[in-house]
């Protein structure tokens, strides 16, 4: 196996004895000049057709996450009957990165759609909530217990099936509202956004958990917001912004937003906003 292209000292960009190219996890593989030749001894992982944007937000994640995503998707592999997507070691590390990150700072955040995500998603929310306990076990942070919908439903996101025409149209109405509010983002910041990217990968990922909850018509209990005060002041324009979506989005589907989820909303829209391009 050949290391072509380094994204940081232990994940690269690799083509492999057939000539097909891949990502490969592994201690010291992606350092030094490229290329260069990897002992396969030394890959632990090795991962075929991510979605490029992927790679972009993998510097940003510390490598024992990594290590431990690409651990728990090797367990839960074989306990769901059906196929996940090669970018799912990538997806789930960010999602826990990400709750560590809370976790650390004090922010408590009450998980969407816990109870029915439980409930539709039986399987993925056991697998879920195993992964809470180890994830608080070795990172040493304190996380609720309804975090197990937000690895569900990351399972559950991952998976190949075919979508009835139903969900096919509702698919299309959400990407044409998530449009719509990248659209806002943009003029109000007066920035273009790469849709590229990976961070706008992480967005709108977000916002379509959100409009899952629209559809559901469940509420978001304002609760646990003592990590977010002083948003007001750190980030003014970004909850200007928000509160355009916020109307757009009542305009549209007549939904309203909880503080909790205003707020949250804050913070994806600065992650995309710190990646524009100024126009």
């Amino acid at each position: 196996m050949q290391a072509i292209r380094s994204i940081n000292n232990n994940i690269a960009v690799c083509v492999d004895s057939a000539g097909q190219e891949c990502i490969a996890m592994g201690k010291g593989i992606g350092y030094g000049k490229m290329p260069h030749e990897v002992e396969l001894s030394k890959v632990t992982h090795t991962y075929y057709c991510v979605d490029e944007r992927q790679l972009e937000g993998v510097k940003d994640i510390p490598q024992e996450v990594l290590a431990f995503a690409a651990s728990a998707v090797d367990r839960v592999r074989g306990q769901l009957p059906y196929q996940l997507s090669p970018n799912l070691t990538f997806t789930l590390a960010d999602h826990i990165a990400f709750a560590i990150r809370r976790a650390e700072q004090g922010i408590q955040v009450r998980m969407p759609l816990a109870y029915d995500v439980e409930q539709s998603y039986p399987d993925e929310f056991r697998l879920g909530r195993q992964l809470v306990r180890r994830i608080c076990r070795e990172f040493g942070v304190t996380l609720r217990d309804d975090e197990a919908s937000g690895i569900a439903m990351s399972l559950v996101n991952a998976r190949a099936c075919a979508a009835t025409e139903e969900e096919l149209t509702r698919a299309r109405q959400d990407e044409d509202m998530l449009e719509d509010i990248t659209e806002i983002v943009e003029n109000h910041f007066g920035v273009t956004v790469d849709r590229a990217s990976f961070a706008f990968s992480r967005y709108a990922t977000h916002l379509h958990y959100l409009f899952a909850r629209i559809h559901s018509d469940e509420v978001l209990p304002a609760e646990g917001l003592s990590g977010y005060q002083g948003v007001d002041d750190q980030f003014p324009e970004g909850v200007a912004c928000v509160r355009k979506i916020c109307d757009h989005i009542h305009d549209a589907w007549g939904a309203d937003l909880t503080d909790e989820e205003r707020l949250y909303l804050v913070i994806h829209v600065s992650r995309i906003c710190i990646k524009g391009t100024g126009r």
